[in-house]
């Protein structure tokens, strides 16, 4: 990680796309690519052919190489927008936040202790308004993001139902995470009965993730001034013709706040959740779940395995041990 222009030249290895991608991508969409390369601040005659080639983004860990922005110096830990790839240059600091506290693993920044974690912690707190003894039900819970709302809900005294896509993960749900109650959706043939099997008295908080028909039938079961807070769609995300929603009178009728957010509005929020998380993680009162895959060249499977589930917690590439 270099923070600013140096002249150092690194062997680089970087996960690409191979062209612009439609729908879900797929693995031979991407490719794992060696290139010799300057850490310095890229000029702006590129095209969009050279941006095709350019490596993914996300949000990752690293340990500054160099840098020429006084607020970093070489060895900080920082964890923030980087490529999937050894090496990145990083020139907005605004996507960076240094890491103080290392008695945890470094991959919880990338997970509970960094963009999900603060999804999930703004998502509940600032938009959901909890009160003990409500009743939370909260879509794909067993991902990055819900399976910590799970657990902050029941912090707070509520009662607390996910759903998820496989035995494994409902059982996780129960048995790890603490949750009253969990489904799997894709054997419900109706999710409506399914939901009022666990609610019912009905849901006074929704955190979605899934959109089409899970949050149709959740507008149905939802109480009066209930509280969406709208994390993602993933159902959604590549259909050609998103699915209508047919119970929106709901949202009238029943006085319910949505609430869609993007964590880039929170970062603000960031020293008062390490306050408050860091505790409940040392304290062992939050636990959390990875997926590991070593390598960049393990990727590409791993980013095509969120489509269909196939990971189990937040999925971590693990690039260098070092």
């Amino acid at each position: 990680m270099a923070s600013g222009g140096v002249g150092e030249e690194v062997r680089n290895k970087q996960v690409i796309l191979r062209e612009y991608v439609s729908g879900f991508p797929k693995e031979s969409d991407m490719s794992v690519r060696s290139v010799t390369m300057k850490l310095k601040v890229p000029t702006e005659d590129s095209n969009m052919s050279k941006a095709i080639h350019q490596p993914l983004r996300g949000f990752g860990v690293a340990r500054v190489l160099e840098s020429k922005n006084p607020d970093y110096k070489e060895g900080d830990l920082i964890w923030g927008t980087t490529g999937w790839e050894e090496y990145s240059l990083v020139t907005e600091k605004e996507a960076l936040f240094k890491i103080q506290h290392t008695d945890v693993p470094l991959s919880y920044y990338t997970g509970i202790l960094g963009m999900p974690g603060l999804t999930a912690f703004a998502g509940f707190y600032e938009i959901c308004s909890p009160k003990k003894g409500e009743y939370v039900f909260i879509s794909a819970a067993a991902g990055a993001v819900g399976q910590l709302v799970g657990q902050f809900a029941k912090l707070m005294g509520c009662y607390v139902v996910g759903s998820a896509g496989s035995k494994e993960k409902v059982d996780l749900l129960k048995n790890k995470f603490g949750f009253d109650g969990a489904f799997n959706y894709k054997e419900e043939n109706d999710l409506d009965a399914a939901l009022k099997r666990f609610f019912p008295e009905g849901i006074d908080i929704y955190f979605e993730h899934v959109g089409g028909k899970m949050l149709d039938a959740v507008l149905v079961n939802m109480r009066d001034h209930g509280r969406i807070a709208v994390c993602g769609m993933i159902s959604q995300y590549n259909l050609d013709k998103p699915e209508g929603i047919h119970n929106l009178m709901c949202i009238v009728y029943k006085r319910i706040h949505i609430k869609g957010f993007a964590v880039f509005d929170y970062f603000d929020l960031y020293p008062k959740f390490l306050d408050v998380v860091l505790p409940y993680i040392r304290e062992g009162k939050i636990v959390y779940v990875e997926d590991i895959a070593e390598g960049l060249e393990s990727g590409p499977a791993a980013l095509v395995g969120l489509f269909s589930g196939r990971n189990v917690g937040k999925q971590v590439v693990v690039v260098s041990h070092e």
